[in-house]
């Protein structure tokens, strides 16, 4: 019997060690929150050409609602929202550039989807706009409906969930059309108005806000219709829990700010205000903050840079940005609308 047991102990040896090495070598690996503490900076991923979510202004500075969720990310690890660097990419090589560590993280009008969470190795933070795919078209064009787009020639970009989207929607009604399909985002909208494609496809918010950049602006509409669930969300690699729950709760933050009516005008008074809620928000109470490899006060830092989500969604897209567009469904869970946060305890 005791040579049974010494032959079970030495066979399972070799798993022991292993299993063992294997844990040490998680330890040494350090999370992507410690490559960007001691780099300095944040590294962002965005498209760069969208106004409303992430274009440059004519001063060379970069604005949108994906550019201040990295600014709220390195408020809250640097208590410094320009401690940014931006890197545009297009929707052919934003994932490789995840994947491959070229970015930090990817805040660039990006749809969560299934395939996107698992074979391709994302791993998403909570949606920041909640959208849908329309169609864009000229009005004098007398296009109303999808029927009306029988035999003719659609503009779409590839790489997208736009591009599917239309192909399932087209073959749902047995309607056939021309995709006309480009890889770079401004050939797509360029091909459009020079009216070699008599519709272009995409996100509705990305319509309304390329809209904008077109020459004649009143001459398109975007027509009253949704083919598809867009809810767009910043993305992150796979396996590091560390790094992702800062990101994710930085977002949380943002949102649950907003719904606590805590603004970038009253952020400094709040930290004395009474509320349990509150104090545990801001760290006044707790140690929330430390054990997600943050300060306590690590809220307080971003709202005080950028905002909170009602704020940093006004600025770029709503009543005072040049979309005017309706916050709808991007509106606070208890005001009509569906963005949640789970609670700061």
């Amino acid at each position: 019997m005791l040579m049974r047991k010494w032959g079970l102990l030495v066979a399972t040896l070799p798993l022991i060690f292993s299993l063992s090495a294997c844990a040490g070598q998680s330890k040494n690996i350090g999370s992507r929150l410690d490559t960007v503490k001691s780099r300095g900076k944040l590294i962002c991923g965005v498209s760069g050409q969208l106004p409303g979510f992430s274009f440059v202004k004519a001063n060379g500075e970069y604005a949108g609602l994906d550019v201040d969720v990295c600014r709220a990310i390195a408020s809250a690890i640097f208590d410094d929202p320009k401690k940014v660097e931006f890197r545009n990419l297009n929707a052919k090589e934003r994932f490789t550039a995840v994947q491959t560590g070229e970015v930090d993280i990817l805040s660039r009008n990006t749809s969560w989807t299934i395939s996107r969470d698992t074979s391709v190795g994302l791993e998403f933070a909570p949606v920041v706009f909640y959208d849908g795919q329309g169609i864009m078209v000229r009005k004098n064009s007398k296009i109303q409906k999808l029927e009306d787009l029988k035999g003719k020639s659609i503009c779409v970009q590839t790489g997208t969930t736009n591009e599917q989207n239309l192909s399932d929607q087209m073959r749902q009604r047995s309607i056939n059309y021309k995709p006309l399909v480009f890889e770079d985002v401004n050939t797509t909208y360029t091909t459009y108005e020079q009216n070699r494609c008599e519709a272009i496809t995409g996100d509705r918010s990305g319509l309304v806000s390329r809209r904008t950049a077109l020459s004649k602006p009143d001459d398109h509409v975007v027509l009253n219709l949704v083919l598809s669930k867009e809810p767009l969300a910043p993305a992150v690699a796979n396996g590091d829990s560390k790094w992702s729950d800062v990101v994710k709760w930085s977002i949380y933050g943002l949102i649950n700010a907003e719904e606590l009516g805590i603004t970038s005008q009253n952020v400094s008074q709040s930290a004395s205000n009474t509320n349990p809620e509150i104090k545990r928000l801001l760290g006044t109470e707790g140690n929330l903050g430390q054990g997600a490899g943050l300060t306590n006060d690590f809220v307080v830092r971003i709202v005080k840079h950028v905002g909170n989500y009602g704020e940093i969604y006004e600025r770029n897209l709503g009543k005072n940005s040049e979309l005017k567009l309706e916050r709808g469904p991007n509106k606070l869970w208890n005001q009509g609308g569906i963005v949640y946060a789970p609670p700061f305890r």
